[in-house]
């Protein structure tokens, strides 16, 4: 079992509590008696902030969209608190990213009785290549501008299961960012199609979708989970690959450590470019506040790095 996955007896103990907790507790954004302003959406929950974004700009304000994990937040290392499960089981809907990145969801997730939705169903999976998760899918299909789709056709699925009355929109919103999405993978193949040896290396296997969109070589340092990754076996492993390939840039993702793609460079000489964004947004004011803008950021930051 991963480090992730909390046991038995602490996601009994936190059901119980939540329970304890939803008895006394209104539901997901109510507001006080009387007040005019009540907003009466259909709430739709999400796992972490990238699923949120997407789910709330297919809802385009229909639905009220939350994260469970805020921005910043490592998704894989998550514990989840009695409010978390509150909040799931007051929700009309929860839509998480499956493919085993939530694993500290699934147990309490069993005793909500709300619609569940996994994104990435028909999403074609690809497997983890090496550690202790060989042989297991990659959790992060999100990354790639057309697994992302398939998302949003899930979303806008589910949306309009829940919400039939707004159905037309959900599926022009959909539309819309597909289109955007199409036009972010064809950038994507022109640019390393200027450069066809390029590799692309960061910290986590967090790109593998992303490199296999691109045509681009990959490698990475640890495949998931950072918490006693950047091995020492890792990091020469990292080093021997940028330098047999001359790999002249190299990156790490803004929720881990740098740390070890730093031992890289500086082994290599190979520039240490980023962060890149993977598992959060960034808050409003930062450079990447929706989903849609994590995946420019992170392409341009690449497609620059690699074209020096």
């Amino acid at each position: 079992m991963p480090k992730y996955s909390f046991g038995r007896g602490m996601g009994a103990a936190l059901l119980s509590l939540a329970l304890l907790l939803s008895a006394c507790s209104p539901p997901a954004g109510a507001l006080p008696a009387g007040d005019e302003h009540r907003d009466d959406r259909p709430v739709v929950i999400t796992t972490f902030t990238v699923l949120a974004d997407l789910a709330d700009d297919v809802g385009g304000g229909h639905v009220r969209v939350e994260s469970i994990t805020k921005v910043g937040a490592e998704i894989h290392g998550y514990e989840p608190t009695p409010s978390d499960l509150v909040r799931a089981q007051d929700a009309d809907l929860i839509l998480d990213n499956g493919l085993g990145l939530e694993r500290w969801f699934e147990r309490f997730l069993l005793s909500v009785e709300v619609p569940h939705v996994v994104l990435s169903d028909g999403v074609e999976p690809l497997d983890i290549r090496s550690g202790d998760y060989e042989g297991l899918a990659n959790p992060h299909a999100w990354m790639s501008p057309l697994a992302a789709q398939t998302y949003v056709d899930n979303i806008v699925t589910a949306l309009s299961e829940l919400d039939p009355g707004h159905a037309a929109d959900f599926e022009r919103n959909g539309t819309r960012i597909k289109g955007e999405l199409a036009a972010l993978l064809s950038g994507l193949r022109k640019d390393v199609a200027a450069n066809p040896a390029a590799a692309l290396v960061t910290c986590e296997g967090a790109f593998s979708y992303l490199a296999r969109d691109a045509g681009l070589q990959e490698a990475f340092i640890w495949p998931v989970n950072s918490d006693t990754e950047g091995t020492p076996r890792q990091i020469r492993g990292v080093i021997g690959f940028v330098e047999d390939n001359d790999v002249p840039v190299v990156f790490c993702e803004s929720t881990v450590n740098p740390s070890a793609q730093q031992q890289v460079s500086l082994a290599t000489g190979a520039r240490l470019e980023g962060p890149l964004y993977v598992d959060s947004l960034s808050g409003p004011e930062g450079p990447v506040p929706s989903f849609l803008d994590l995946l420019r950021y992170d392409i341009r930051i690449i497609s620059e790095g690699l074209n020096q």
